[in-house]
């Protein structure tokens, strides 16, 4: 009789969060499949018991997927754990666990935190409906082709990213998205947790010259039914009023305008000035 993988979710950053039933599960089972043994083992010293713990993670993730599939069919159990919150969102485990129910491996679900649901309960950003993007790939182009194929998405947008590439992925949502509020959850359930309630532009503007520490959930507001009605040229035009009823200056103008239209700042700029609308306010 095959054994069991069992998919546990734990702490996102406070010990306290661990479940009973995941506390019991990591006593009961035969090993621990882990993304990082030492930080699985910081979470099974703290339960005082001993268990061994094998490396699963992003580079070994195939054919230590068979290797453990192996195990369990031979009839041992495991607990699949990742450095924190749900293994599979957003990590190697999705492979494990789908290798195992093609080979008849029983698979269950022992919830906890996770760092996804956690950032939209605390947000207080309109999550009616959102949906979840995990990590921006590193490759320039292919982070540019993902943020594109968002562009006219109405529901609010949530995404993963570390510390040092905060900057950059900020400056492309903003010159993607225009300017849309956005909320910057850092550190949940930890000693500094935060969340920060600004804008794309202001938010890309600061942490262009502040480097951040901890790791981050973005959640971008959808586009708006405003934004939605707009082309770009409406956008061009809107700014093009501001300019003449307001007296703004082209960057004003075009920041206002990417603001209720959702298109780029820099467009709508570059349009003015190409077109000569706002040569002399410039």
């Amino acid at each position: 009789m095959s054994g069991t993988l069992y998919v546990v979710g734990t702490p996102i950053g406070n010990l306290g969060d661990l479940s009973p039933r995941a506390a019991q599960t990591l006593r009961d089972v035969d090993f621990i499949a882990c993304e990082d043994t030492r930080v699985t083992a910081r979470i099974v010293n703290h339960l005082g018991i001993k268990k061994p713990l094998v490396s699963y993670h992003e580079h070994n993730r195939f054919e230590r997927a068979d290797t453990i599939a192996e195990r369990l069919l031979a009839g041992e159990d495991c607990a699949l754990a990742t450095d924190a919150g749900m293994p599979a969102i957003s990590d190697p485990g999705c492979v494990l666990v789908d290798v195992c129910r093609k080979r008849g491996v029983e698979v269950v679900a022992v919830p906890g935190p996770t760092a996804l649901a956690t950032a939209v309960a605390v947000s207080g950003m309109d999550c009616s409906r959102f949906t979840f993007e995990g990590f921006l790939s590193v490759n320039k182009p292919s982070r540019r082709e993902h943020l594109d194929s968002l562009r006219d998405e109405r529901r609010a947008m949530v995404f993963y990213e570390a510390p040092h590439k905060l900057s950059r992925t900020l400056r492309d949502m903003a010159d993607v998205f225009g300017d849309r509020d956005i909320a910057l959850c850092r550190e949940l359930t930890k000693v500094y947790e935060d969340v920060e309630r600004t804008t794309l532009f202001a938010a890309a503007e600061k942490y262009s010259a502040e480097t951040p520490k901890g790791e981050f959930v973005l959640i971008v507001a959808g586009k708006t039914a405003e934004a939605a009605s707009m082309t770009a040229e409406d956008a061009v035009d809107l700014a093009e009023t501001l300019m003449r009823e307001q007296g703004l200056s082209v960057s004003d103008a075009a920041r206002i305008a990417s603001k209720r239209s959702g298109v780029s700042k820099s467009d709508i700029y570059d349009a003015l000035v190409n077109s000569k609308r706002g040569e002399d306010r410039q």
